[in-house]
């Protein structure tokens, strides 16, 4: 008994060394291979710091808008004031016809149209209804929020004073007109992203993406760097030895989770505080979260890595899945109105889970247990992709074995037909010479 116990803690010492001797080796190789290095570091490192520049403005303000004023009256120049005057439009000209205005629109030179009708203030001084149209700029939806937004405040405070003043002539004032004009105030309380921003609302999901990305094609470079210089055999053993393979995964797969667990606070924590990003969740749940995505991704990418044939091929695959993946994390368009096999689709990639988890935690301020769902299937999804892992290493590693083994009985071929028919020497050659 005493002895069998010996023999499995021994067993599980040299287990434990040879992984980590994988483990060193595989630093070794990543330290050495300068395209490795570039994504590993620099990337990840300049990534973050890139897109939060690029959206630091985060809203649009003073967007340049045309007016067409065909009622030239006090209250048109009064509403043409407001717009003016709010924080999200700038009046860029006024114009006396649609097709002016159309013009400065087709050159981009405003983003919105308001028109005025010619009856505006004929309209609001006879009781009846008045109407005002708004031309936005659909080419982006921030064009379209912005000018409906600022067009929208200006109408509304512009009704009640209306209202105010048409019950002030019927002889109601003070409050009672007040309560009157706006029977149901509201106040609208923007939660998680206060100023509305696009860097809040984007960024997050990019965070996620750049360290899911920049793993998947260091990973799939360092696997096309062994195939081409023919050196699999040395990052991945050959051993038929029993559970070689998993301390070869394990082994390699350390490596590049240490290094990436240590950038998941640099993209995840450090750039969100810097930026004034939303970053409200708790840093424990941030990591158990980060955890099982690493692993998981990590898994994943080692898997596909086997069968890609040369370095470039996994930023070529890959790199056509980025505007992919960001849809399918749910961002861009909600997963509740997702198709089916969309679902289904984003459910084979840890991003997928990784972006709602944590947008839900350092956004929305959830725990870990309110995540169970993108928690839960993370996990499940590091046990499957370990198993294929090590099931697509084996028949590798079973694969280089059987080559070798073909060209140990090709050599011993050539070596025993040489020595039964020596080679024997050439008389013409050799009569040409002493000639």
């Amino acid at each position: 008994m005493k002895f069998a116990l010996y023999s499995t803690i021994r067993k599980l010492k040299v287990n434990c060394k040879e992984t980590f001797h994988i483990f060193l080796n595989e630093l070794k190789v990543v330290s050495h291979d300068r395209g490795v290095v570039v994504i590993f570091i620099l990337a990840v490192l300049a990534y973050p710091l890139l897109y939060n520049v690029v959206y630091k403005q985060e809203t649009l303000s003073k967007l340049p808008v045309a007016v067409v004023d065909n009622a030239h009256c006090h209250a048109s120049t009064e509403l043409i004031r407001n717009l003016n005057a709010t924080p999200e439009l700038n009046v860029y000209s006024v114009y006396t016809s649609l097709s002016e205005a159309r013009e400065a629109f087709a050159r981009q030179k405003v983003h919105g149209v308001i028109y005025i009708p010619s009856d505006y203030s004929k309209n609001i001084n006879t009781g009846q209804k008045a109407t005002l149209s708004v031309y936005c700029d659909m080419s982006s939806f921030l064009y379209y929020r912005t000018v409906l937004q600022g067009a929208n405040h200006v109408v509304l405070d512009q009704n009640k004073d209306i209202q105010i003043k048409r019950l002030s002539e019927q002889g109601i004032t003070g409050e009672a007109a007040q309560i009157i004009a706006e029977p149901v105030p509201y106040n609208d309380v923007v939660l998680f992203n206060e100023t509305g921003g696009y860097a809040s609302f984007l960024v997050p999901a990019v965070l996620i993406l750049i360290l899911y990305q920049t793993l998947f094609f260091g990973i799939t470079i360092l696997a096309g760097t062994a195939r081409e210089e023919n050196r699999f055999h040395v990052l991945v053993s050959i051993s038929e030895h029993k559970g070689k393979t998993l301390r070869v995964v394990l082994g390699k797969s350390g490596a590049y989770f240490i290094i990436y667990l240590a950038w998941s606070i640099y993209v995840l924590k450090v750039i969100p505080m810097l930026f004034q990003l939303p970053h409200i969740g708790n840093s424990i749940d941030l990591i158990g979260l980060m955890i099982p995505f690493l692993m998981a991704s990590i898994f994943f990418a080692m898997t596909i890595s086997v069968f890609l044939p040369n370095r470039e091929t996994g930023m070529l695959i890959f790199g056509i899945f980025s505007l992919i993946l960001l849809f399918l994390g749910g961002v861009s368009w909600p997963l509740s109105n997702m198709p089916g096999f969309w679902k289904a689709f984003g459910w084979i990639f840890p991003s997928t889970h990784g972006i709602q988890g944590y947008i839900k935690i350092n956004t929305l301020g959830a725990d870990i247990h309110t995540i169970a769902k993108e928690y839960h299937t993370l996990w499940l999804q590091t046990l499957l992709y370990l198993l294929l892992c090590v099931g697509a290493y084996h028949w590798q590693i079973k694969k280089s074995l059987t080559k070798a083994r073909l060209r140990r009985i090709e050599a011993h071929r050539r070596e025993s037909a040489t020595e039964k028919h020596p080679k024997e020497p050439n008389n013409t050659t050799d009569y040409k010479s002493e000639s």
